[in-house]
Protein backbone atom coordinates (compact mmCIF):
# COMPACT_ATOMS: atom_id res chain seq x y z
CA UNK A 1 0.00 0.00 0.00
CA UNK A 2 1.36 3.42 -0.95
CA UNK A 3 2.13 5.84 1.94
CA UNK A 4 0.28 9.15 1.61
CA UNK A 5 1.57 11.91 3.90
CA UNK A 6 -0.90 13.60 6.18
CA UNK A 7 -2.03 17.17 5.49
CA UNK A 8 -0.13 18.31 8.57
CA UNK A 9 3.10 16.72 7.30
CA UNK A 10 2.63 18.36 3.90
CA UNK A 11 1.97 21.79 5.43
CA UNK A 12 4.96 21.48 7.80
CA UNK A 13 7.23 20.41 4.92
CA UNK A 14 6.04 23.29 2.76
CA UNK A 15 6.55 25.80 5.58
CA UNK A 16 10.13 24.61 6.14
CA UNK A 17 10.86 24.73 2.41
CA UNK A 18 9.62 28.33 2.34
CA UNK A 19 11.78 29.28 5.34
CA UNK A 20 15.01 29.08 3.39
CA UNK A 21 16.36 28.60 -0.11
CA UNK A 22 19.93 27.56 -0.90
CA UNK A 23 21.50 28.80 -4.13
CA UNK A 24 24.75 30.08 -5.57
CA UNK A 25 25.59 33.74 -6.19
CA UNK A 26 27.05 35.02 -9.44
CA UNK A 27 30.39 35.25 -7.56
CA UNK A 28 30.32 31.50 -6.89
CA UNK A 29 29.47 31.74 -3.19
CA UNK A 30 26.88 29.40 -1.74
CA UNK A 31 24.03 31.49 -0.43
CA UNK A 32 20.93 30.89 1.62
CA UNK A 33 17.78 32.95 1.94
CA UNK A 34 16.49 32.86 5.51
CA UNK A 35 13.36 34.92 6.03
CA UNK A 36 13.90 38.15 4.09
CA UNK A 37 17.71 38.05 4.24
CA UNK A 38 20.21 36.42 1.88
CA UNK A 39 23.36 35.23 3.68
CA UNK A 40 26.50 33.52 2.48
CA UNK A 41 26.14 29.86 3.44
CA UNK A 42 29.86 29.61 4.21
CA UNK A 43 32.49 31.57 6.08
CA UNK A 44 34.23 34.09 3.85
CA UNK A 45 37.53 32.86 2.41
CA UNK A 46 38.95 35.75 0.39
CA UNK A 47 42.72 36.08 0.82
CA UNK A 48 43.40 39.75 1.48
CA UNK A 49 45.99 41.48 3.64
CA UNK A 50 44.66 41.55 7.19
CA UNK A 51 43.27 38.02 7.04
CA UNK A 52 44.75 34.75 8.26
CA UNK A 53 44.25 31.03 8.13
CA UNK A 54 43.93 29.45 11.58
CA UNK A 55 47.49 28.51 12.70
CA UNK A 56 48.64 29.87 9.30
CA UNK A 57 47.55 26.55 7.76
CA UNK A 58 45.82 26.87 4.35
CA UNK A 59 43.89 23.65 5.02
CA UNK A 60 42.08 25.45 7.85
CA UNK A 61 41.02 28.19 5.41
CA UNK A 62 39.59 25.55 3.08
CA UNK A 63 37.53 24.08 5.90
CA UNK A 64 36.63 27.10 8.09
CA UNK A 65 37.23 30.17 5.92
CA UNK A 66 39.68 32.93 6.80
CA UNK A 67 39.87 34.98 10.00
CA UNK A 68 39.78 38.76 9.53
CA UNK A 69 41.09 41.70 11.50
CA UNK A 70 38.11 44.03 12.07
CA UNK A 71 39.50 46.90 9.97
CA UNK A 72 39.64 44.52 7.00
CA UNK A 73 36.42 42.65 7.83
CA UNK A 74 34.32 45.76 7.16
CA UNK A 75 35.78 45.89 3.62
CA UNK A 76 36.12 42.17 2.87
CA UNK A 77 32.66 41.35 1.53
CA UNK A 78 32.41 41.39 -2.27
CA UNK A 79 30.36 43.98 -4.17
CA UNK A 80 26.65 43.58 -3.46
CA UNK A 81 27.35 42.17 0.02
CA UNK A 82 28.24 43.70 3.37
CA UNK A 83 29.30 42.85 6.90
CA UNK A 84 26.02 42.44 8.81
CA UNK A 85 25.08 44.91 11.50
CA UNK A 86 24.15 43.78 14.98
CA UNK A 87 20.51 44.43 13.99
CA UNK A 88 20.80 42.17 10.91
CA UNK A 89 22.29 39.39 13.05
CA UNK A 90 19.39 39.82 15.48
CA UNK A 91 16.87 39.53 12.64
CA UNK A 92 18.43 36.17 11.72
CA UNK A 93 18.43 34.97 15.34
CA UNK A 94 14.80 36.06 15.82
CA UNK A 95 13.73 34.30 12.62
CA UNK A 96 15.28 30.92 13.50
CA UNK A 97 14.00 31.12 17.09
CA UNK A 98 14.92 29.11 20.17
CA UNK A 99 18.12 27.06 19.98
CA UNK A 100 19.15 29.09 16.93
CA UNK A 101 22.78 28.01 17.18
CA UNK A 102 21.83 24.37 16.95
CA UNK A 103 19.67 25.12 13.90
CA UNK A 104 22.39 27.19 12.16
CA UNK A 105 25.43 25.01 12.95
CA UNK A 106 26.70 22.58 10.31
CA UNK A 107 25.86 18.90 10.77
CA UNK A 108 29.55 18.09 11.16
CA UNK A 109 32.84 19.90 11.74
CA UNK A 110 32.33 20.71 15.43
CA UNK A 111 34.36 19.08 18.24
CA UNK A 112 31.01 17.89 19.57
CA UNK A 113 27.57 19.41 19.56
CA UNK A 114 27.12 19.44 15.79
CA UNK A 115 24.02 21.24 14.63
CA UNK A 116 20.99 20.28 12.60
CA UNK A 117 21.65 22.90 9.88
CA UNK A 118 17.89 23.31 9.44
CA UNK A 119 18.32 26.52 7.44
CA UNK A 120 21.37 25.69 5.31
CA UNK A 121 23.53 28.30 7.09
CA UNK A 122 26.25 25.67 7.74
CA UNK A 123 28.03 27.56 10.53
CA UNK A 124 31.52 26.20 11.22
CA UNK A 125 33.79 26.87 14.23
CA UNK A 126 36.74 28.81 12.77
CA UNK A 127 38.07 29.84 16.19
CA UNK A 128 39.81 33.14 16.90
CA UNK A 129 43.17 34.72 16.12
CA UNK A 130 45.12 37.22 18.22
CA UNK A 131 47.42 40.08 17.25
CA UNK A 132 50.40 38.27 18.79
CA UNK A 133 50.02 35.50 16.16
CA UNK A 134 48.37 32.93 18.43
CA UNK A 135 45.08 31.16 17.79
CA UNK A 136 42.45 29.40 19.89
CA UNK A 137 39.25 27.35 19.76
CA UNK A 138 39.05 26.05 16.18
CA UNK A 139 36.52 23.22 16.09
CA UNK A 140 34.94 24.53 19.31
CA UNK A 141 33.70 28.08 18.66
CA UNK A 142 32.60 30.10 15.68
CA UNK A 143 32.82 33.89 16.12
CA UNK A 144 31.56 36.30 13.45
CA UNK A 145 32.04 40.06 13.24
CA UNK A 146 29.18 42.52 12.98
CA UNK A 147 29.62 46.06 11.70
CA UNK A 148 28.22 47.54 14.92
CA UNK A 149 30.43 49.05 17.59
CA UNK A 150 29.97 49.47 21.33
CA UNK A 151 29.95 53.05 22.64
CA UNK A 152 33.75 52.88 22.48
CA UNK A 153 34.51 52.20 18.79
CA UNK A 154 37.43 49.94 19.72
CA UNK A 155 34.89 47.32 20.91
CA UNK A 156 32.86 45.57 18.23
CA UNK A 157 29.80 43.35 18.58
CA UNK A 158 30.09 39.80 17.34
CA UNK A 159 27.97 36.65 17.33
CA UNK A 160 29.21 33.27 18.45
CA UNK A 161 28.17 29.65 18.58
CA UNK A 162 29.88 26.99 20.63
CA UNK A 163 30.24 23.22 20.61
CA UNK A 164 28.67 23.10 24.08
CA UNK A 165 25.55 25.19 23.46
CA UNK A 166 22.49 25.60 21.30
CA UNK A 167 22.24 29.39 21.18
CA UNK A 168 23.66 32.24 19.13
CA UNK A 169 25.38 34.52 21.62
CA UNK A 170 26.03 38.25 21.38
CA UNK A 171 29.02 39.96 22.92
CA UNK A 172 31.73 42.47 22.07
CA UNK A 173 35.48 42.26 21.78
CA UNK A 174 38.33 44.64 21.03
CA UNK A 175 38.92 45.21 17.33
CA UNK A 176 42.44 43.72 17.37
CA UNK A 177 41.17 40.12 17.14
CA UNK A 178 40.74 37.95 14.06
CA UNK A 179 37.24 36.49 13.64
CA UNK A 180 35.26 34.83 10.86
CA UNK A 181 33.05 36.79 8.47
CA UNK A 182 29.61 36.01 7.09
CA UNK A 183 28.34 38.47 4.55
CA UNK A 184 24.70 39.42 3.98
CA UNK A 185 23.41 40.61 0.63
CA UNK A 186 22.65 44.29 0.13
CA UNK A 187 18.93 45.06 -0.10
Amino acid sequence: MKHIPSKLALVAGFALAMAYTISCSSDGFRTVKIGNQVWMAENLNIDIQGSKCYEDNPENCKKYGRLYYYGIAVQACPKGWHLPSDKEWQMLVDFVGAEGGKKLKAKEGWKSGNGTDEYGFSALPGGIGFSDGSFDNVGKYGLWWSSSTEDDASYIYYRSMGYNGADVNRNYVDNARFLSVRCVQDN
